[in-house]
């Protein structure tokens, strides 16, 4: 039920109010009440400036300045508030000058209302009064809830709960959108199209995260959208209803959102799997026989997937919302679950892929990484550019057999790429086997293990941290050291007289880096 501040005014406790302003306005929405005792206008703004509130105040923190009650009452009315109640707590004072108030919120369209306070009229007595409103309307006997009812009750005309359900929303102008754990759509009635669903869930998204128990309210592209959880059969779900006419209260929808759970009890009803998923659950397990029948259920060409992730401390609000920017160009669609606060993906091309400007889809997915990474607690194990369903599940049997040592031979980096990866796999593999192959690596470093010999074992380090950490960079390694450039260049000079050989030369440089690399996985191990 709509309640306007028109209908505030006919609440028991506004029996002796007086509309002085703005009356042509008194048909503003109210959708929260709220009580103002700021002392500046930017002050009012933060705690008051919501859009479709009711302000109860005595303006006690501004009682002498005048100018500043204007100015409230102006940059309040451009936040599109319902409109103020002022409460008048000594009505034989003058000590307030109306009429200035009153000729400002008539000029910005303010509804202004004069209340006296009395022991029966108080800033609870009338929250109270219009919350109750609010929130419950006339107790619910209206058509939306007794229409709804006789729809999904109704089992000898309908033969299933979608039926029964999709008839009801036809019927009282409403939309229902039932999300699995992973936001994606299992069950869709659409009766007015005018955003699309993966719109709704990415501006919503985070509003689910942190639900009440009154359904949450989320504005999209003038939309009214209420976000709720269910539980189905142990499973967590998210319940979408949006309100096509902005008829009906968050009460309201709260009641209609128990109906329908308790109608999806009584027909029994199951959603759909989560095919999508499912998809990149089967890539996961290296299930590629599954994965191939899910592809075609969710309209996947194979062609289209560009690079499988792994990401660790990526399932917060400010990394979807890096995801949300390139899905809404149309630059990338990403499918991901969530396990354990950690994210697993597959980026798929977008539909604006091909356009020049956006450059090659794969350097897009890797700008895509390289956002994420800019928090510091960001880790990513990405696989980009391979070959259909088959390279994406290898993918992430690369990034689930890697991950983990990763770490321990790139310290620094926040983004690991298949280069890496396939460095990780071959040290994790010669660790594994040992024997002759391992040993001739790590003979590779033999002559910096003298024992006791600290100068050697300073080397070491800054080899090691010259071509791991600093990518060949002197500057670089002086940085992560701690020391002069000029030392680092002495010491790599030490380092090609002790090798006998041009460290960065291309034909030393790889076996030398497998080398170092094993090196700090067996410390690892230790």
């Amino acid at each position: 039920m709509k309640v306007t501040v028109k209908d505030c005014l006919q609440m028991q406790s506004f029996n002796q109010s007086i509309v002085v302003a703005g009356e042509r306005n008194l048909n503003n929405r109210v959708r929260s009440v709220s009580v103002m005792d700021a002392s500046t206008a930017s002050e009012a703004v933060i705690c008051n400036g919501k859009k479709e509130e009711l302000v109860l105040t005595t303006f006690s923190a501004m009682k002498d300045d005048v100018n500043s009650q204007c100015r409230t009452i102006r940059e309040l009315a451009m936040q599109g508030i319902a409109g103020i109640i002022f409460l008048q707590r000594d009505t034989k004072s003058e000590s307030h000058n109306y009429n200035e108030l009153i000729a400002t919120a008539e000029e910005v369209g303010m509804p202004f209302i004069l209340l006296p306070e009395t022991k029966d009229v108080s800033y609870a007595s009338i929250i109270e009064e219009i919350m109750e409103k609010v929130l419950y309307g006339n107790n619910f006997n209206n058509a939306l809830i007794n229409n709804t009812i006789f729809h999904l009750l109704n089992f000898e005309k309908y033969t299933s709960f979608q039926q029964a359900l999709k008839e009801a929303a036809l019927n009282n102008a409403f939309q229902v959108v039932l999300l699995s754990e992973e936001f994606n759509p299992v069950f869709v009635i659409e009766t007015r199209k005018t955003t699309t669903i993966d719109a709704a869930i990415r501006r919503g998204r985070e509003t689910a995260m942190n639900l009440s128990q009154v359904y949450s309210l989320v504005e999209i592209d003038g939309i009214q959208s209420y976000w709720g959880s269910v539980g189905i059969a142990g499973e967590k779900y998210y319940l979408i209803i949006v309100d096509n006419e902005d008829s009906y209260s968050s009460g309201e929808i709260t009641k209609l959102a128990e109906i329908i759970e308790l109608a999806m009890g009584m027909w029994k009803f199951t959603p759909e799997r989560d095919a999508k998923s499912e998809f990149v659950k089967s890539l996961i397990r290296d299930n590629k026989s599954l994965a191939y029948s899910l592809k075609d259920e969710i309209e996947l060409k194979s062609e289209d997937i560009l690079s499988v992730f792994y990401g660790r401390g990526i399932n917060d609000a400010s990394c979807e919302a890096v995801i949300d920017r390139y899905e809404e160009k149309g630059l990338l669609k990403v499918l991901k679950i969530n396990e354990d606060n950690d994210v697993y993906g597959v980026v798929i091309k977008g539909t604006e892929h091909d356009s020049e400007e956006n450059g090659d889809e794969k350097a897009v997915c890797i700008k895509l990484f390289d956002e994420l990474k800019e928090k510091k607690n960001v880790r990513i194990y990405h696989v980009t550019g391979f070959d259909g369903i088959e390279g994406a599940g290898d993918g992430f049997r690369m990034i689930n057999e890697t991950w983990a040592f990763a770490g321990y031979i790139f310290p620094y980096k926040r983004v690991f790429t298949k280069y890496e990866l396939a460095l990780v796999a071959s040290c994790v593999n010669l660790q594994n086997q040992g024997g002759y192959l391992k040993k001739n690596y790590t003979d590779l470093l033999a002559s910096f293990r003298k024992e006791g010999d600290n100068k050697s074992r300073q080397l070491l380090e800054t080899l090691e941290t010259f071509v791991l950490d600093a990518g060949l960079n002197s500057g670089k390694t002086a940085e992560f050291m701690g020391i002069h450039t000029n030392t680092v260049q002495y010491r790599l000079k030490k380092i090609n007289e002790i090798l006998g050989a041009e460290i960065t030369g291309n034909r030393v440089i790889p076996g030398l880096t497998i080398a170092l690399a094993l090196q700090r996985v067996e410390t690892a191990l230790k």
